[in-house]
C-alpha cells in the first residue's frame, strides 16, 4: 500500500485544539487511588520500559496501555511526575517498531495486532506533546511506517484479526478492528497521512457487523451479538462523528441494556467494555457522565488492592491501567478522550 494516501481521513476529522478542562470536584478518594495505581505502575515498571501481562506476555499492548493511563495524568515525555515512565514506554515501543511497520514481538504478541493498535494510539498522543525534534521525527517516522502496516493488515471483508490478514488467512473479528480504527484515528489527529478507504472499508465492516436489535457481532462471519464489541463500536463511531440518525442509537440502546447495570459481568470481559462504554457516556456528558462516573468510580475503587492495582486473569497491568484511564477520563488531557 502507498503510504501517501489519496485522500486523508475524512470520517474521523481532527478534533479542535482545546485546552484541558479539569473536573471541577474532584473526588479525593478516588484521587487517591489514582495516585496511589500511577505509582504502583511506575514503580512495576521493567528495567527496559515495558510492562508484561501473565506469564510474560503482550509486552507491547501492555505497555502501551500503561503509557495511555500515565498521559491521562498530564505527564508527557519531557514534563511530570511520570515523564520518566513514559519515556521509556516510548524508547520500548519504538523500538519494536519492525522493518514492516508492526510495532511488537510476533512471538510474546502472539495476537500482535492489539499491542500494534494501542500502541499507534499511545504514541500518537505523544507525538502532539513532544519536544524534542529528534524524537519527534523518530516518531512520525515509526507511525507512518505501523499506519501503513495496519492498512495492509486489513482483511477483505474491512476489519482486522488478531494479526495479519495474510498471517490469519483473512479471519476478523470486532475488537482488533476498533483497536486499529482507534489507533488510526490518533495518527491522523497527530498529522499521519492516513488513507481514507482504509477507514472508509472499517466504518463499513462495523456496520455489515451490526445485528436488527442494535448489536454488533464478534465477527463478519457471525459469532452472536456481543456487549463489549458494541461499545467499543459506538466509541469508535462517536469519534468519527456519527452521533445522529437512527444506526448509532440503536447500537447506544442495546449498549444501555446490556452494560449501564455496574455490577453485571454476564456479558464477560469487564474492563474491555466498560473502558469503551465510559469513552461513550464521557462523550455524551451530562448528567448521563455523572451518574455513569459515580457508579464505575465506586466499583472500580471497592476493587482496588492496597497495592494500588488491580487484579485479573490477564495479569494486574491490564485492568490497572483500563481503571486508571477511566477514572481520569474527566481531566480530558488527551485529544483521543476529549468532548
Amino acid at each position: 500500500m502507498n503510504p501517501k494516501p489519496l485522500a486523508l481521513i475524512a470520517v474521523i476529522g481532527c478534533l479542535a485544539a482545546v485546552a484541558p478542562v479539569r473536573a471541577a470536584n474532584k473526588d479525593a478518594k478516588v484521587q487517591a487511588v489514582v495516585d496511589r495505581g500511577l505509582d504502583w505502575m511506575a514503580n512495576s515498571q521493567s528495567r527496559l520500559g515495558h510492562w508484561s501481562g501473565q506469564g510474560g506476555i503482550y509486552p507491547t499492548a501492555m505497555t502501551a496501555l500503561a503509557g495511555i493511563a500515565f498521559s491521562a495524568e498530564g505527564s508527557t515525555t519531557t514534563q511530570g511526575k511520570y515523564a520518566q515512565n513514559i519515556r521509556r514506554a516510548v524508547d520500548y515501543l519504538v523500538s519494536r517498531s519492525r522493518t514492516n511497520g508492526l510495532i511488537g514481538d510476533p512471538v510474546r504478541d502472539n495476537r500482535y495486532t492489539y499491542g500494534h493498535g494501542f500502541s499507534m494510539l499511545f504514541l500518537s498522543q505523544v507525538l502532539g506533546e513532544e519536544e524534542d525534534m529528534d524524537r519527534r521525527e523518530t516518531l512520525v517516522g515509526a507511525l507512518t511506517k505501523a499506519v501503513q502496516f495496519t492498512g495492509e493488515a486489513q482483511t477483505s471483508a474491512g476489519g482486522w484479526g488478531y494479526v495479519s490478514a495474510k498471517d490469519g488467512h483473512d479471519f476478523d473479528e470486532g475488537s482488533t478492528t476498533i483497536t486499529q480504527v482507534q489507533g488510526l484515528r490518533g495518527c491522523r489527529n497527530a498529522g499521519i497521512a492516513v488513507p481514507k478507504e482504509v477507514i472508509d472499508k472499517a466504518i463499513k465492516y462495523i456496520r455489515d457487523c451490526t445485528r436488527p436489535d442494535g448489536s454488533v457481532q464478534y465477527s463478519s462471519k457471525g459469532g452472536g451479538s456481543r456487549p463489549a464489541i458494541t461499545a467499543a463500536a459506538i466509541a469508535c463511531l462517536f469519534n468519527a462523528g456519527e452521533y445522529d440518525g437512527d444506526y448509532v442509537p440503536k447500537l447506544l440502546d442495546y449498549a444501555n441494556r446490556n452494560l449501564s447495570n455496574i455490577e453485571s459481568q454476564s456479558f464477560g470481559h469487564w474492563h474491555y467494555a466498560h473502558y469503551y462504554y465510559a469513552q461513550v457516556k464521557y462523550r455524551e456528558g451530562g448528567k448521563v457522565w455523572d451518574e455513569y462516573r459515580g457508579k464505575v468510580s465506586a466499583r472500580i475503587v471497592s476493587e482496588a488492592s492496597p497495592t494500588g492495582s488491580w487484579n485479573h486473569g490477564n495479569g494486574p497491568i491490564y485492568a490497572t491501567a483500563i481503571n486508571l484511564t477511566i477514572l481520569q477520563l474527566d481531566e480530558a488531557r488527551l485529544p483521543i478522550y476529549q468532548r
